[in-house]
């Protein structure tokens, strides 16, 4: 990459936010819930009542969409229970924002 040249500008939380609600609405349709209203404070468990399964489902999307640079799973894994129980969409946003940040940086 030439130094003169901007590095590629990285989504910012609005953008990533709106793929996440996309991908979500993806998983909610199998439900016939799409039409459920998703924003940062929206909680996985109690607002949208995803299985684990779902987040599963969720982890192929943001690798489909994001690639390497977003391990939803890991970001899982270094939880407690009750983070996972309060995850919002919010904090995932925040965390597919740094992702993407930090595999530029690096």
């Amino acid at each position: 990459m030439n130094p003169t040249q901007p590095a590629p500008a990285q989504p910012g939380a609005e953008t990533v936010l709106a793929d996440v609600v996309g991908m979500l609405r993806t998983v909610l349709a199998e439900y016939g819930d799409d039409d459920v209203a998703i924003g940062m404070s929206t909680t996985f468990n109690r607002d949208l009542e995803l299985e684990s399964i779902d987040l599963v489902t969720l982890a192929g999307l943001l690798e489909e969409r994001y690639g390497q640079r977003v391990n939803f799973a890991e970001f899982l894994a270094g939880m407690e229970f009750d983070e996972i129980i309060g995850l919002t969409v919010g904090r995932l946003v925040e965390y597919v924002v740094w992702s993407l940040k930090t595999t530029q940086a690096g």
